[in-house]
């Protein structure tokens, strides 16, 4: 089995895995999603691999702040099952109801989303 290819999830965001070579994994990531902090980047993907365990990682940073996103999943069925966090910096905060956000460095528990995705092979 070969993890090089290009891998689309149930919302559309693309990873592209390059090379496989020694363990290792290397590539990009375009998320699909609008409210990401990373739309509209194609950031760097570099992780590992073993059997059918992989683990990728990237980082990023827009006008919402700095973050990092790690994907940890099994290859099962031809689709790569994930769980995915993404530890943020920053967030948009606003004081009270109705009044402007501003961009203020989180507390480690807000600085933390979980999810999971499912990528299939496009290529």
């Amino acid at each position: 089995m070969t993890w090089v290819g290009r891998w689309k999830n149930q919302y559309g965001s693309i990873v592209e895995i390059t090379s496989e070579a020694n363990g290792r994994i290397e590539g990009t990531f375009r998320t699909a999603l609008a409210d990401s902090g990373f739309y509209g980047q194609t950031v760097a993907i570099v992780g590992v691999h073993q059997g059918n365990c992989i683990g990728f990682s990237s980082v990023g940073s827009s006008a919402t702040g700095d973050r990092v996103v790690s994907y940890t999943g099994l290859l099962r069925h031809q689709k790569i099952e994930t769980a995915w966090f993404v530890v943020s910096d920053k967030a948009l905060v606003a004081a009270r109801e109705g009044e402007a956000a501003a961009l203020k460095s989180v507390n480690w528990w807000r600085a933390v989303t979980t999810n999971v995705d499912t990528f299939e092979r496009t290529t």
